[in-house]
């Protein structure tokens, strides 16, 4: 079954048969953490670094990093028994704006956090294909764990 989700949204799947995939992280990141072991996987679609308002995190927790990030890692202990240690774990998007002058720098904001609460949680990032100017739309096989990738060139 192929499962799509959105900005803000999570899947983690243990059907051998799943896919999991979201569109066009840009200046949003997307995580893939896989268990070899389980044959668990899964991907959260973050879009900012951390709220502006604790009430925007209590209705859209998977949107930020700061509350995103750690609630998609334990929901794999809690929900299908993996150690956090056996994930492997990927990270994609966070790609720098084409305008000239965007003082906002949302990818890199958003790279830096969930580089710090990835490594906070005592977690490698194996692999990370990030910043740049392109879009990139991933998919995780959860019974291989193998990752497909498609890049787009932003435009703005």
């Amino acid at each position: 079954m192929k499962k799509v989700i959105g900005i803000g949204e999570m899947a983690i799947s243990n059907n051998h048969n799943d896919t999991i995939k979201t569109f066009a992280l840009g200046s949003c990141v997307g995580i893939t953490a896989y268990s070899p072991l389980q044959k668990v996987g899964g991907i959260i679609h973050i879009a900012l670094p951390r709220p502006a308002r604790i009430e925007d995190a209590n209705k859209r927790y998977c949107y930020y990093a700061t509350t995103g990030v750690p609630y998609f890692i334990h929901q794999f202990s809690r929900k299908y028994g993996c150690a956090e240690n056996e994930l492997v774990i990927r990270i994609f998007g966070g790609a720098n704006s084409t305008r000239q002058n965007d003082t906002f720098n949302v990818g890199k904001r958003n790279l830096e956090i969930i580089q710090h609460i990835l490594n906070d949680l005592n977690l490698k990032i194996r692999y990370a294909e990030i910043g740049e100017t392109v879009s990139r739309t991933i998919e995780l096989e959860v019974g291989s764990g193998d990752i497909n990738i498609w890049h787009q060139k932003m435009i703005i």
